[in-house]
């Protein structure tokens, strides 16, 4: 049996804390969607629902942040693979719950009334008149607003919720596990003894042995929830570490952005002149990019074995700006507004995992680059479409592959940038890894857990 040095087991106890915090949060955000699922279906008021889906988003934020900094903690050089399939499945679900939901959705008006059947036969020409710049036509048909609501779709969202709870049961179960539940602490073996085995066996150096309380400072970017939050992170940093976080944070913002406005206008887009696609057919567009994000996430776990994570994204964001282009040449082709979504589906798949791993790897794993990419993130996926069903709505749909392109250019010009900070931060010195006590001031780049 190995023997665990004084900087190892205080470095043991720093993970333990810190995966405690993340694991609970982990439970009480993974229930709460669980429970937010449930309810939905019986919100009568507008305002209630607006909170039960803002506990939603925070919760589902939550999850976002812990799972991918938890596996860049654990992994960290290694962790571009297990990102992408972090991704993978993300993508999946996302792909899969508009198949669980369907079967709930009705054809028809859901309000019964005597003039149901009118409503009902003026369906297809009101969704004509759903358009971004046309808005006023609505007034034309008469919707009932009163009467016998008959809809079956709070089922889809009972399910939902069905499906997420084995979640929250797990995690629970793996706190249980490792004896982290308050006043409940089992006598089972933790099942994450492995990790702590890769720590104890990992080479112990004299200088680890005579500073055993500096060391764990080096990963205080990844040691809690909040430690990003702390002023003592950011003491003698140079402007290259604030500027790798900015712009790995803006490449996000615009590729997350994309994703966000492309999946939510891209039906309305190809509906109106010049197109017109019939409504059936221009329904599977979303469904097209986000089955080929799933199929381009899958594809990227091996080739992220071979691939650096920056080769990755350059090849995301060249391939997000030609598809662009080629759209607007090919504006008026319906064929190749298929084949366009899903090269677009394709390039913006590994965007964020490999935008995460490469980031991280510049930071040597000390940084917060974790929170401050999946914000930056979530920021531009709201921001984004806000701002283009705005534009839409003003300069009509041929904007939107206008906005994608803008978009598209920006992204590049941040991943410029952050190339170049890239080569201007900081890198650690092998002679001062080796001969100085110290040592644990310097980032280290073998990582905590190295195998």
């Amino acid at each position: 049996m190995s023997t665990c040095s004084p900087g190892a087991a205080f470095l043991r106890a720093g993970s333990q804390d810190g995966l405690a915090q993340s694991l609970f949060a982990l439970f009480a955000s993974s229930l709460a969607i669980s429970l937010v699922f449930a309810i939905i279906p019986l919100c009568h008021n507008v305002v209630v629902l607006a909170v039960v889906m803002a506990v939603a988003g925070l919760a589902m934020g939550c999850i976002d942040t812990i799972s991918n900094m938890q596996l860049v903690k654990i992994y960290q050089k290694d962790s571009a693979i297990f990102l992408q399939a972090l991704h993978f499945f993300v993508g999946f679900g996302a792909l899969l719950s508009p198949l669980i939901a369907d079967p709930f959705l009705s054809d028809t008006n859901c309000i019964l009334s005597n003039s149901t059947a009118n409503a009902s036969s003026n369906l297809p020409h009101i969704r004509k008149s759903l358009v971004p710049h046309h808005p006023g036509n609505l007034s034309h048909y008469d919707l009932p607003m009163k009467g016998m609501v008959v809809t079956r779709v709070s089922y889809a969202f009972w399910i939902m919720a069905l499906i997420n709870l084995p979640v929250p049961i797990a995690v629970f179960f793996l706190l249980y596990k490792e004896r982290m539940v308050p006043c409940w602490n089992g006598s089972s073996h933790p099942l994450l003894s492995a990790d702590e085995l890769a720590m104890e066996t990992r080479p112990v150096d004299k200088d680890e042995l005579s500073t055993p309380v500096q060391r764990p400072q080096a990963a205080a970017g990844h040691d809690d929830l909040l430690s990003c939050c702390q002023s003592r992170n950011f003491r003698g940093a140079s402007y290259t570490y604030f500027a790798v976080h900015v712009t790995g944070a803006l490449v996000l913002f615009m590729t997350d952005g994309i994703v966000g406005e492309y999946s939510g206008f891209v039906y309305s887009y190809a509906v109106e002149e010049p197109l017109s696609v019939v409504h059936k057919v221009a329904g599977y567009l979303p469904s097209l990019f986000w089955g080929f994000i799933t199929l381009g996430r899958l594809i990227s776990i091996p080739v992220s074995y071979r691939m650096k994570p920056a080769t990755m994204v350059f090849i995301n964001v060249v391939g997000v700006l030609i598809t662009f282009l080629l759209l607007l040449i090919f504006s008026s082709s319906v064929v190749f507004l298929f084949v366009g979504t899903a090269s677009l589906g394709l390039f913006l798949s590994s965007t964020f995992p490999s935008m995460l791993a490469y980031t991280e790897d510049i930071l040597q794993y000390q940084g917060c680059a974790t929170t401050v990419l999946v914000t930056g993130a979530g920021i531009g996926e709201m921001v984004l479409q806000l701002l283009v069903g705005s534009i839409i709505h003003d300069r009509g749909s041929y904007s939107f592959l206008v906005c994608g392109m803008i978009f598209g250019c920006l992204a590049f010009t941040f991943y410029a940038f952050l190339v170049f900070f890239h080569r201007m931060y900081p890198k650690p010195s092998p002679e001062l890894d080796d001969a100085s006590p110290d040592k644990a001031a310097v980032p280290d780049d073998t990582g905590q857990y190295q195998r």
